[in-house]
């Protein structure tokens, strides 16, 4: 396998990790920062708080994007697999 061939496949698994983590991750940070706002505003300290905030928000949007997350890895999965014989010779 030459090097041009393993950066490729490294940055493909890359961009696949940005896809799935990503819509994920967003939503976290953006409950995150407005609840910290809110506490800020408030004065109100508690880390109980902005946890159950962020849990709700990370299964809504696993619940929304959940299957097209999955669709994705197995598509990207399939076509590694296929590429097997492509990359060892």
């Amino acid at each position: 396998m030459s090097p041009e061939i393993a950066l490729t496949e490294l940055r493909g698994g890359l961009v696949t990790v940005l896809w799935l983590a990503g819509p994920i991750l967003l939503a976290v940070l953006v409950v995150g920062v407005v609840i910290g706002v809110i506490q800020a505003a408030t004065q109100i300290n508690e880390p109980t708080i902005a946890f159950i905030a962020k849990a709700v928000a990370l299964t809504a949007v696993l619940f929304a994007t959940g299957s097209m997350l999955l669709a994705h890895l197995v598509e990207y999965t399939t076509m590694l697999f296929q590429r097997i014989p492509h990359l060892i010779g």
